[in-house]
Parts: structure tokens; C-alpha cells; sequence
């Protein structure tokens, strides 16, 4: 695993403290790793739904109801 130094601000550094405090993450490193995951995912998730509305958007139409779109983008959020 790659090794790397970061500086946080105060506040930032505070709420990270206070996680591992209340034992949700074993150490500040375990966190930061977990935030990245979780904003990769999140990207792919903002990926997926500009990539819908562009085809949307060159098509014109979309055949898909909006229920269908609703479970397609929940199914994606649930992984």
C-alpha cells in the first residue's frame, strides 16, 4: 500500500479524531481510505446518470418510464 502524508485543517482533523474516538474506524487512515471509496463510487453513480441524460438529451426521447429509470438508479446506488 502506498504510503503518503497529508495535512488536514483543524476541524477536519478534529472530526476525524472523533470517528476513530467512537471506534468507527480503527485509525484515521482506515476513514480516509473509506471517503475516497465512497467518492469513487459516487463518481461512477454522477458517470452513469450524465451518460443517461446525454443520451437522453441526443436522442431526443427516452423509451424509459420513469419507474423503470427510478429502478435502474437505485440498483446502481445499491451496488
Amino acid at each position: 500500500m502506498a504510503r503518503q502524508s497529508i495535512s488536514f485543517t483543524k476541524p477536519n482533523d478534529e472530526w476525524l479524531k472523533t470517528q476513530v474516538d467512537k471506534k468507527e474506524y480503527s485509525s484515521k487512515s482506515e476513514l480516509v481510505n473509506d471517503l475516497i471509496r465512497q467518492a469513487r463510487k459516487q463518481q461512477v453513480e454522477i458517470n452513469w446518470v450524465r451518460a443517461k441524460l446525454e443520451k437522453a438529451e441526443n436522442s431526443g426521447f427516452t423509451s424509459d418510464s420513469k419507474n423503470e429509470i427510478l429502478a435502474q438508479s437505485k440498483s446502481l446506488l445499491n451496488g
